[in-house]
C-alpha cells in the first residue's frame, strides 16, 4: 500500500477501485479492523486514545484506497502503523506454514521436541504459544500448563509430574511454565523449602542432560520484559473483562517482588545454562517481534523437509533473540 495517492485524468466518470477489488485495500481494512478497532469491552486509557480507533460504521464506509488513506489521516492513524500490522500478519502466516512443515517432518522422523516458555508474569508466553500452535495438527502436539501440585504430587519426586507430559515419538510439547517454577516462583513466594530448592538446582542440569541424551530436542525460552511494560499489561488485564482470567494472586505481588524475581532468575541462568540446554532470551516488550523471532529460532534449529523452499527468512534477529551468556549484566 502506498503512502500517497495519484491523481486520475478523465473526470468523474473514472471510478476508484473498490475495497473488494483491490487486495491491498482489502488487506488494510481487515488488519485495521482486527488491530485498531477496539472491542466494545475495551476502555481507552486516556481521552486521546479514542481518536486512534474506527467504529464498525466507519469501517463500513471505506470503499476505496483514497477513502481508506484519507480516513486514516483524518483520525491521526499513521499509514506506517497499518503497514507494520500487515507485514506482521504476512510474516506470521509464512512462518506458520514453516511450522506445519516442521511438524510433519517431526511426525515422519519420530522426533521429540519440547519447548519451555518461561518469563515474568504478563511477558507474553501464552500469546506466543497460541501463534505457534494455531495451524498445527492438534493430534501431534500438547500445550502443558500445570496447576499447583496436588497433595499426592507433593509427595513425589519433583520432576515426576512433568515427566508424564514429555513428548512421545513424533510429538511437540509446549510448556507454559515448567519445572523452573521451583527455581524462581516457589522460592520467591516461599512455596518450597531451602532444601527442596537446592536439591532442584543440583538435579535440573542432570535431568535435562538425560532428556537431551535420549534424543529430546529441548528449547528453553525466557521472555524478558521491563518493569514498566509489565505494569502496563497488568492494567490492561484489569480493564478488559476478556483478559481478567489471566490475573492471579501472584500477579498482584509481581511488581512488589520484582527484585526478588530478578535475583532468582539470575541464579537459575547461572546454574542451569549449559551447552546442551542453553537459555534463549527473547526481548518481549514488543509482543509481535517476540512471537515472530521465537518461531524463527525454533525453525532454525532443525533441517526439516522443505526448509530450503521457505518464502520467509528463518534467521532470528539477534537484537530480539539471543543465547544467554554469563557476561550479560542485565536481562530485564
Amino acid at each position: 500500500m502506498s503512502d500517497t495517492t495519484t491523481n486520475r485524468a478523465g473526470g468523474p466518470s473514472v471510478q476508484e477501485p473498490s475495497a473488494g477489488d483491490d487486495p491491498s485495500v482489502q488487506d488494510g481494512l481487515e488488519v485495521l479492523q482486527g488491530a485498531l478497532a477496539p472491542s466494545p469491552l475495551d476502555r481507552p486509557t486516556s481521552s486521546g486514545d479514542a481518536g486512534l480507533h474506527l467504529s464498525a460504521e466507519e469501517m463500513a464506509t471505506l470503499h476505496s484506497r483514497r477513502a481508506f488513506i484519507r480516513t486514516l489521516r483524518s483520525r491521526n492513524i499513521g499509514l506506517s502503523r497499518i503497514k507494520e500490522a500487515i507485514r506482521y500478519e504476512e510474516e506470521l502466516e509464512l512462518l506458520q506454514i514453516e511450522l506445519v512443515k516442521l511438524q510433519r517432518w517431526i511426525q515422519k522422523e519420530g522426533r521429540r521436541l519440547t519447548i519451555i516458555f518461561e518469563g515474568r508474569d504478563a511477558a507474553g508466553k501464552g500469546g506466543t504459544i497460541r501463534r505457534f500452535v494455531e495451524h498445527l495438527n492438534p493430534r501431534a502436539l500438547r500445550v502443558v500448563a500445570l496447576p499447583k501440585p496436588t497433595e499426592e504430587e507433593r509427595g513425589q519426586w519433583y520432576f515426576q509430574r512433568y515427566m508424564r507430559h514429555l513428548p512421545n515419538k513424533g510429538e511437540i510439547v509446549f510448556f507454559d511454565r515448567s519445572w523452573y517454577n521451583r527455581g524462581i516462583v516457589e522460592p520467591v513466594n516461599n512455596f518450597c523449602t531451602r532444601q527442596e530448592y537446592e536439591r532442584f538446582m543440583q538435579q535440573v542440569p542432570e535431568f535435562e542432560h538425560m532428556l537431551v541424551e535420549d534424543g529430546v530436542v529441548l528449547v528453553k525460552f525466557w521472555f524478558s520484559i521491563s518493569r514498566e511494560e509489565q505494569l502496563c499489561r497488568f492494567r490492561s488485564r484489569e480493564n478488559n473483562p476478556l483478559k481478567q482470567w489471566k490475573l492471579s494472586p501472584l500477579d498482584g505481588r509481581a511488581q512488589e517482588l520484582w527484585d526478588a524475581y530478578t535475583k532468582h532468575k539470575e541464579l537459575v541462568f547461572s546454574r542451569t545454562h549449559t551447552s546442551y540446554s542453553p537459555w534463549i532470551i527473547v526481548k518481549a516488550n514488543n509482543k509481535k517481534r517476540a512471537r515472530l523471532h521465537s518461531i524463527r529460532y525454533v525453525l532454525s534449529l532443525m533441517d526439516y523437509d522443505g526448509k530450503d523452499q521457505a518464502a520467509v527468512s528463518l534467521l532470528p534477529d539477534p537484537n530480539v533473540v539471543t543465547r544467554f551468556h554469563r557476561n550479560a549484566v542485565k536481562i530485564d
